[in-house]
């Protein structure tokens, strides 16, 4: 049995973020594709480090990656399907008209949406479909849950960026002027040990932010709390997120 109550996961780097961020299940996608006018392309936007755009490359036969950040980029896995180039949001490097479906997984709160959307207007095809995708805050198993929660919504809500409110609500209020339908439910469900989830949590802002500024002492309490409630940190135990999404019709026929 590993004993952690006394490193502290935060004083880490937070650099594998392609690692620890999770999985969008292969449901998600296989529903987007059915939407989809055909198959030909599909532009993921804000793609990160591919998470998404890898799973699209199984059933689109072309998958455009666009993010702001080469760093970010230079960490996606290639793929023969996937072409990958750094762009922002609002000034997307493709033709008119062109792709069946527009994704932005976990990215959206940071465009300019007018701009976006008027990007996307113009490279999707007449019925093509826009997906506004997030997911929301992580639960635990109920003995490790609440525990989780208080330092989610207490002690770092001074550091997230106010963007982060449009995450936790699930994108409901922010504009979106297409033709919406109504998706099903999705989560994504992994078994993880305690050293996977501070992976996990060390690529969040907010963490990085409270150690810039200072406050390792609640960062180190949490640890320690966490690591005993856990017991060994090689156990793997439920992490569940809500998936939540605005899917629209762009250019309806």
């Amino acid at each position: 049995m590993s004993n952690s109550c006394e490193r502290n996961w935060f004083e880490t780097g937070g650099s594998e973020y392609s690692k620890y961020r999770p999985k969008y299940p292969s449901s998600l996608v296989s529903y987007l594709t059915k939407l989809a006018p055909e198959t030909e392309l599909a532009v993921d936007v804000g793609c990160g480090t591919g998470q998404l755009t890898k799973l699209l490359a199984n059933t689109f036969n072309t998958v455009m990656g666009f993010d702001p950040s080469n760093d970010q980029l230079a960490n996606a896995d290639p793929d023969p399907h996937i072409t990958y180039q750094c762009a922002p949001a609002e000034e997307l490097p493709i033709e008119n008209s062109c792709a069946s479906l527009v994704t932005a997984a976990q990215a959206a709160h940071w465009f300019n949406l007018h701009e976006f959307y008027q990007e996307v207007r113009r490279i999707t095809l007449p019925g093509g479909i826009l997906a506004l995708i997030s997911y929301g805050v992580l639960s635990l198993e109920p003995h490790l849950d609440n525990m989780f929660q208080e330092f989610y919504w207490n002690d770092l809500s001074p550091y997230w960026p106010p963007e982060r409110t449009l995450v936790d609500t699930g994108y409901a209020s922010i504009e979106f002027p297409f033709e919406e339908l109504h998706p099903p439910s999705f989560e994504i469900r992994v078994q993880w040990d305690l050293p996977e989830l501070f992976g996990y949590l060390l690529t969040w802002s907010a963490i990085r932010k409270a150690r810039e500024a200072g406050k390792q002492n609640f960062l180190q309490k949490f640890t320690e709390d966490l690591s005993k409630a856990w017991g060994d940190d090689n156990v793997q135990r439920t992490i569940v997120w809500p998936i939540n999404m605005r899917v629209g019709k762009v250019n309806p026929d």
